[in-house]
């Protein structure tokens, strides 16, 4: 079984999300692709989000639901503390044991991910999928890594910043996100 994780605050998941996770799954001939909101990320102690975890994670739900090939898992914002990726990885690859787990990942985090913790045990858990716009193919000092793939992904020019930013100003988000996610965001009052 070939199985996706990808990470993310999902402060809220919007299309953007959806279509590169489509990209991923057909790319890289994915039978489960799982959406996995953050908990408390080391990178990003100084600015939470600002919905809570099982807000995310039920925005998520709500987006995926009705696609067998997408599930979301709340390991991160069930776990106590500081949420690492090598722990998720760990945690997947028992409950999926046998799977082959490709992490996805933008640029700007593989230039960072040697700084990660243990980077050497998540490569020995999944391959990295780095998703590039298409046409990009510089992957710099990864060029000849054996646990890298590149994925080419559509550049969908939304960003959760950008709905937040939308509801506050209280204008629209119909076509940002799925109308289920609108209508949570609506019923719990969020990013108000």
């Amino acid at each position: 079984m070939r199985i996706g994780v990808f990470g993310g605050t999902f402060d809220p998941p919007h299309v953007g999300h959806l279509l590169l996770a489509a990209d991923a799954s057909e790319a890289l001939r994915l039978d489960l692709l799982i959406f996995v909101p953050a908990g408390a990320q080391p990178f990003k102690v100084e600015t939470p989000p600002l919905a809570s975890g099982p807000d995310r994670f039920e925005m998520l739900r709500l987006a995926v639901s009705g696609d067998p090939k997408y599930s979301v898992d709340d390991a991160e914002i069930n776990r106590e503390g500081l949420s690492y990726t090598v722990d998720t990885l760990e945690h997947l690859a028992g409950r999926y044991a046998g799977a082959e787990l490709f992490f996805l990942l933008g640029q700007d985090a593989l230039a960072g991910f040697k700084q990660w913790r243990k980077p050497e045990r998540i490569l020995e858990l999944a391959t990295l999928a780095l998703m590039m716009r298409s046409g990009a193919r510089d992957v710099g000092e990864w060029r000849n890594a054996e646990r890298l793939e590149v994925v080419s992904a559509r550049s969908v020019e939304v960003s959760s910043t950008e709905i937040r930013q939308r509801l506050r100003e209280k204008k629209s988000i119909r076509g940002f996100v799925p109308e289920s996610v609108e209508r949570f965001i609506e019923a719990r009052g969020l990013y108000r």
